[in-house]
């Protein structure tokens, strides 16, 4: 199992489609920086199209930094910086998306 953190915005469609593509089941994909952007519900088709059991999870500071904590589709739960460090510490590895 990977934390998968993804920092670029949706704009940055290959590094999107990079990573959604690399998650396998038991992964997490964790939002964060700019990445947050993925979370609008605008976005949510290129979720949709994950072949595997992964939780999605956004990052609270960057959620707020950007106004867009009440705005996030709902598949995304919301964690602070300690919940950060807790799915890093329950993970095998962490991949870092930039």
């Amino acid at each position: 199992m990977a934390l998968h953190s993804l920092n670029q915005p949706p704009g940055n469609i290959e590094c999107l489609k990079r990573c959604l593509s690399a998650l396998s089941d038991g992964d997490a994909l964790l939002l964060i920086e700019d990445g947050v952007l993925a979370s609008l519900p605008a976005h949510a088709a290129h979720y949709e199209q994950v072949n595997a059991n992964i939780t999605f999870y956004a990052l609270q500071a960057d959620l707020d930094a950007r106004g867009l904590n009440d705005m996030k589709d709902n598949r995304f739960t919301v964690v602070d910086d300690s919940g950060f460090v807790d799915l890093a510490c329950e993970h095998d590895k962490v991949v870092s998306w930039y």
